[in-house]
């Protein structure tokens, strides 16, 4: 079984590619606190790279910013490549299934995209008169 469930914060903010084949791909880098400290008391963490394709890679870039802070549900996936001066590299990556925005990135703009729907008046529903009796052979089951 290969599954990845991940919460962490943005370190900087999502980069938007496409493929040549027209498909969009997301890719951003989620730190993850540790849950002990160092000897010196200092909170550590893990910066893993995320992978996200298609419908959910737009929203990714759309919504999420450097501090976001999200939840990741995917698969550990790793690949090489040579560089341009032909050394292979090796690259571990999380493939996204699922992201959730949990929260904002701390900044003190008013311009965010997560407003609260407006609040929908509320309506009533058409009280029933009489309800009339069935018998149990005018049943459809």
């Amino acid at each position: 079984m290969n599954k990845a469930i991940l919460i962490g914060r943005l370190t900087a903010d999502p980069e938007l590619q496409t493929t040549s084949s027209g498909v969009d791909v997301c890719r951003f880098s989620l730190a993850i606190n540790r849950p002990f400290k160092s000897q010196n008391g200092e909170t550590q963490a893990d910066f893993l790279n995320i992978v996200v394709w298609r419908a959910a890679a737009q929203n990714c870039y759309k919504y999420l910013k450097k501090g976001s802070q999200c939840a990741v549900v995917g698969s550990i996936q790793t690949r090489s490549y040579e560089d341009n001066n032909g050394i292979k590299r090796y690259v571990t990556e999380i493939v996204a299934e699922n992201v959730e925005f949990l929260g904002r990135a701390n900044s003190s703009s008013n311009d965010d995209d997560y407003s609260a729907p407006a609040p929908q008046p509320k309506t009533t529903k058409p009280a029933i008169d009489k309800l009339e009796p069935i018998e149990d052979d005018e049943l459809p089951f």
